[in-house]
């Protein structure tokens, strides 16, 4: 096949997989995930469901890519965040209220989007393991350049941002987040975020 022409192809098959995960999106946004299905989802674009199914095997497949979309988004914010000209500390500072914003905002203030996080998580997809591994890669990553600077003592980095994601997790788990976020006797965001970043300096 033309080099031309087997990228023009690529160019269409991804302008329809934008189009139907926008569609998605929208409908699972605004009617819920579970009340939504492959057939709406075809309706809305004005398409025939066996199209849809020739890019996505199932809902569930398109709901997963949903949430890539939405990971990649967080994952963009982390690594600009964690590329500032900023301390190593300020850096890991700044990287964990913006994660703990972005939840509250995005995850936790529609419903509905937080309908389809819960149901991510429960099913364990793939994306999400990945996430959280590029995440601790970006942050062992600021702690190599804090031990080299001074600020944080010799100590392995990527057990070290392993613990430091899972001191934190509170803040960015949407599950969490939602069960902790009006209770009076728990530690405060900017509380766990320097406990945190004390243990590392320890």
């Amino acid at each position: 096949m033309d080099d031309g022409l087997e990228s023009q192809l690529d160019a269409t098959r991804q302008e329809n997989v934008s189009r139907i995960l926008d569609a998605a999106e929208r409908l699972f946004r605004h009617f819920g995930y579970s009340k939504t299905n492959v057939a709406d989802i075809a309706r809305d674009l004005g398409m025939s469901p066996a199209n849809i199914y020739r890019f996505f095997a199932s809902k569930a497949e398109i709901h997963q890519a949903i949430c890539g979309r939405m990971l990649a988004a967080s994952y963009e914010q982390a690594q600009a965040i964690c590329r500032l000209p900023l301390s190593p500390t300020e850096r890991l500072r700044q990287y964990i209220r913006a994660q703990h914003q972005m939840t509250v905002e995005v995850m936790l203030d529609d419903q509905k989007v937080h309908e389809m996080v819960v149901i991510a998580m429960e099913r364990d997809w793939h994306v999400i393991d990945k996430h959280i591994d590029r995440l601790h890669a970006l942050v062992a990553e600021v702690i190599r350049e804090g031990i080299l600077a001074g600020e944080f003592p010799d100590q392995d980095a990527d057990a070290a941002s392993r613990c430091f994601g899972a001191a934190t997790v509170i803040l960015c788990h949407p599950q969490m987040v939602a069960q902790c976020l009006s209770k009076e006797n728990r530690a405060t965001p900017d509380e766990l975020i320097e406990f945190a970043i004390k243990a590392l300096k320890n």
